[in-house]
């Protein structure tokens, strides 16, 4: 993932102004926290979360209904390896 230099707050600035965190996300769209040099948090604008978590809940379902399908073609062989 490739990341917007722009949009990176190390930990410790992010604990003292999270102000500044905000306004990244204002006018970025979003935030990366980093910590111990490394991504460990993305801070997005509330609406931005609503689109991630329903595509989250889409691609859930597609597995789920996928994995239903296998089970569903294959029930004879796994009812014998449940033995």
């Amino acid at each position: 993932m490739l990341v917007d230099t722009n949009t990176i707050v190390p930990m410790t600035d992010a604990n003292q102004n999270f102000s500044r965190v905000v306004r990244i996300v204002d006018e970025n769209g979003m935030a990366v926290i980093i910590k111990n040099n490394k991504p460990r948090y993305v801070v997005v604008d509330f609406s931005e979360y609503d689109s991630i978590s329903a595509a989250m809940q889409m691609r859930r379902e597609k597995i789920d209904s996928v994995a239903d399908k296998i089970i569903d073609e294959n029930i004879e062989a796994f009812s014998e390896l449940a033995k």
